[in-house]
């Protein structure tokens, strides 16, 4: 069993909320992809909303990354930049790339307002 995570994000409106989201998506992305008990982390835009799916030895190595480094920067940016969800779940297997925007829609929960907001502490 591996655990899967799926993300997608919609982002509002201005060049500036695009830049920042660029920024923060590529380091949160090196982040994951380094990260210990990461297995794979990709990234795909789909009918406009712009997908993470990645996946991970269990639940425990997905929250560590979640709430450190690059990511954790980004979720404190996020209820400025951009909209979404997030699902995770346990699997024999990561869904097919033609199943994630289904998966996201069907079963995707809105990103908790209790998201780390404001500048980093660090």
């Amino acid at each position: 069993m591996v655990y899967v995570s799926i993300t997608g994000l919609q982002l509002k409106k201005g060049i500036g909320n695009t830049v920042r989201f660029w920024w923060h998506a590529i380091r949160s992305m090196r982040q994951a992809q380094a990260a210990p008990g990461n297995l794979s982390a990709q990234a795909r835009a789909i009918n406009g909303i712009h997908h993470t799916l990645s996946v991970w030895t269990d639940e425990a190595a997905m929250r560590a990354y979640l709430v450190s480094g690059p990511h954790l920067k980004a979720l404190r940016n996020f209820h400025a930049i951009a909209t979404g969800k997030t699902v995770g779940y346990l699997a024999d297997a990561p869904p097919p790339w033609s199943d994630v925007h289904g998966i996201w829609e069907e079963r995707g929960k809105i990103v908790a307002e209790h998201a780390p907001r404001g500048p980093s502490k660090a």
